[in-house]
């Protein structure tokens, strides 16, 4: 008889689980919450937006973005078939431009992929900040400096140290100039809904690293993106593909509690179409958002498990990052690939879609008369806009997209041009997770994001507990990744599909885990850090180092 393994959650992490299990023979059922596979990741339809036979405009959690570095997903999506002969995998473009808008002047644009190997790794660093930023010589050398710091310790460093270092320390932002600040602080909370004060320089500095070498490095883009919406390029797919091997994929099946007796689970409560009823099976993942799984968290499961807990402290490090799509009369394509508004209080950033949907014409949705759309991510959901002078989670719907499209402007519009204009808008989406409860309440946001904050390492469990027939899949679970991503999602599915291959003595071949981070060029400097760390010493730049300090 096969291995049952229950599911609960039908999101990157869970489908990939299903994936890697199916894929294996094991006995697979999954039980979404939603009406669309996919979590976070899915696109949705706009109600009511198609006319005359066409589909509903596509809408968005937020924009994809598919980095160099991830691994993981990508290995997953040359798995899945598409069309006749292909695979998800192919469905990935290249953005080739990276751009940062700000209100007194042009956007500066970076490229973003490179056709020839370079010779002086620190003058193509410092190229990426020449253009006419207003930085000095001086910010960029220390900027780099640090990034050159966290490329060339060793992990073992990176993990005891600057996990529990506020990346706004560790650049010193607080002695710097507000230009400086306002480029390089920035960013933190702009990419990865997190606050540099907050963010622990592991996570973002290695990320951030990564993301600038994949830029300076031949090989490709640093920035790839679908190339239609996500559901019809991706999920759907996907979902298609989970059910050829088997696996029992449940949708609008929300979870509502976790059974654990005597150090085991027994069962799941789901409420599924209106009815509620315990499923069982012989393993279960539990692959929910962090704040979804903390309220699942029983006193059973924590008497048997008691690092549970800590799923219930990290359950506070989320914030917001939702996005609301600008839907174009004529399109406006801005720039090939993502722009980032440095001076928008609401840390915005986005993407102008159509030109990487040449399969997919916006004119085959809705009414037949849009022709582009800018996805837009807002990520600091607290902060005053100019506006209005309220943050976006004490906004009504109606007030955040007009605080954001006037954001917009102040940068786009910014030394004269005219790219966005009132009269090409035709309509806009907000991410149906932002919810007003009742009329004079704030907003609620029904799937936030894992912030990696200082002193949380030690909170996030591995795939693994000590229920023995209980594993964790998501993307606050330890990982290589070290970061709340689709990458880190499907990593985290890896590891808990290898214990279940483990505890069964299962003859197939284990999921493959890449290490993260390693920057092969920079080999030889990690290895000295490795070697002064194990000593007790301090990272030192004076060897090796191109940059100095």
């Amino acid at each position: 008889m096969k291995t049952k393994v229950i599911i609960l959650g039908g999101g990157v992490a869970g489908m990939s689980a299903a994936h890697e299990l199916g894929e294996r023979g094991f006995d697979v059922s999954v039980y979404e919450m939603k009406r669309l596979p996919g979590g976070k990741a899915r696109s949705m339809p706009v109600p009511g937006s198609g006319t005359e036979g066409r589909a509903d405009l596509p809408g968005e959690h937020g924009f994809r973005f598919f980095p160099r570095f991830y691994k993981h997903i990508i290995d997953t999506m040359k798995r899945i078939p598409y069309g006749d002969d292909g695979y998800v995998a192919d469905n990935l473009t290249e953005g080739t431009r990276l751009g940062l808008a700000r209100k007194d002047g042009l956007p500066v644009e970076f490229l973003t992929e490179f056709p020839s190997s370079f010779s002086d790794l620190k003058d193509l660093f410092k190229s990426l900040f020449d253009n006419d930023l207003g930085l000095t010589e001086a910010e960029v050398e220390h900027y780099l400096s640090r990034i050159w710091q966290v490329m060339t310790s060793c992990d073992e460093r990176r993990a005891e140290e600057y996990q529990n270092t506020p990346w706004w320390s560790f650049i010193n932002a607080d002695e710097q100039s507000d230009n400086f600040k306002r480029v390089f602080a920035g960013l933190t909370r702009i990419l990865v809904a997190a606050k540099a004060k907050e963010a622990n320089t592991c996570t973002v500095g290695t990320v951030g690293a990564q993301i600038m070498m994949d830029m300076v490095l031949p090989g490709g883009s640093a920035d790839r993106l679908l190339d239609g919406p996500t559901n019809e390029v991706w999920l759907h797919p996907w979902l298609t593909y989970l059910r050829h091997l088997g696996v029992d994929y449940h949708l609008n099946a929300k979870v509502e509690a976790v059974t654990c007796t005597d150090g085991r689970i027994t069962g799941a409560t789901i409420t599924e179409d209106g009815l509620t009823r315990e499923v069982q099976g012989d393993y279960y993942i539990c692959a929910l958002p962090v704040e979804v799984m903390a309220r699942l968290v029983s006193p059973e499961m924590l008497q048997a498990d008691p690092t549970l807990a800590g799923i219930k402290l990290l359950s506070d490090d989320v914030e917001w990052m939702n996005g609301i799509q600008f839907y174009f009369k004529e399109d406006v394509p801005i720039i090939h690939g993502h722009m980032i508004y440095m001076d928008s209080p609401w840390a915005l950033t986005s993407v102008s879609q159509a030109q990487f949907w040449p399969e997919f014409p916006m004119s085959e949705y809705g009414d037949g008369t849009v022709q582009g759309v800018l996805s837009v991510d807002v990520s600091d959901w607290e902060a005053p806009g100019p506006l209005y002078g309220k943050p976006a989670k004490n906004c009504t719907k109606e007030e955040i997209k007009e605080e954001v499209w006037y954001q917009l402007k102040l940068s786009l519009n910014a030394a004269g041009q005219e790219i966005l204009r009132d009269d090409n808008l035709h309509s806009w989406f907000l991410d149906e997770d932002i919810h007003m409860p009742n009329p004079a309440g704030t907003l609620v946001n029904l799937e936030p994001l894992l912030v990696n904050k200082v002193y949380t390492r030690e909170l996030r469990p591995n795939a693994y507990t000590r229920i023995p027939n209980l594993l964790l899949a998501s993307d606050y679970v330890r990982t290589n990744t070290d970061l709340a991503t689709m990458e880190g999602a499907n990593e985290a599915a890896r590891r808990a599909v290898n214990n279940i291959l483990e505890k069964t003595e299962s003859k197939a071949k284990f999921c493959k885990i890449w290490d993260m981070y390693e920057f092969p060029p920079l080999a030889l400097q990690r290895h000295h850090d490795k070697k002064r760390y194990e000593k007790g010493l301090p990272w030192d730049g004076s060897i090796f180092s191109p940059v100095g300090r």
